[in-house]
């Protein structure tokens, strides 16, 4: 066999291999390339996957911090309406004790609302307005010709959004028997 023998800068013989090596030797360097280029393909994929998850985490992050409460939203909800039937249940009345009562659960019902505006929970506009499935449950048809068909003319349970989502519908009575609405009143 033959052999190319190698050597360095200062003339010294550092390695002699057969001229078959060679050839090998260039195999392997096509297959050393290959296999660098499928681990530079799996780093950027992994790098790629790495930034995705970080992306898919803040987003959960972020939707937590806007829904995260929508339970106990849910629950305090039920506080509000309470107060509500409450102040609609005080009778009218002149004696004073009764008067700071009154003043005292609306002062309560306006700090329960702004609460929950401070933390995104907004009412539902229901009364006057077309009916929309999206944030009405119709309870009842009420026969009124004096407004189109199709509008909310009593509201029973108000609904309320968080941060722009549903939260609760509003539970209201819908006209009936009145003009067909036109598309202007539609918006």
């Amino acid at each position: 066999r033959r052999h190319t023998r190698f050597r360095n800068v200062t003339g010294v013989q550092t390695c002699a291999l057969p001229i078959s090596t060679v050839g090998e030797l260039g195999k392997l360097l096509v297959q050393l390339q290959a296999e660098k280029a499928e681990l530079q393909d799996k780093y950027l994929r992994a790098a790629a996957e790495t930034q995705n998850m970080r992306r898919r985490a803040q987003q959960d992050v972020e939707r937590e911090r806007k829904y995260g409460i929508e339970r106990f939203a849910k629950d305090v909800l039920s506080v509000a309406d309470n107060l509500g039937r409450a102040l609609a249940a005080l009778p009218a009345s002149t004696d004073p004790a009764v008067q700071n009562i009154v003043a005292g659960i609306e002062a309560t019902d306006r700090e329960l609302k702004a609460v929950l505006e401070r933390n995104g929970v907004s009412r539902v506009e229901a009364l006057g307005k077309p009916f929309n499935a999206e944030f009405h449950q119709a309870m009842l048809e009420i026969e009124d010709t004096s407004v189109p068909t199709g509008t909310v003319v009593q509201e029973m349970i108000p609904g309320y959004l968080i941060s722009g989502r549903l939260l609760r519908a509003a539970m209201v009575g819908v006209s009936k028997g009145g003009p067909a609405r036109t598309r202007s009143e539609e918006h």
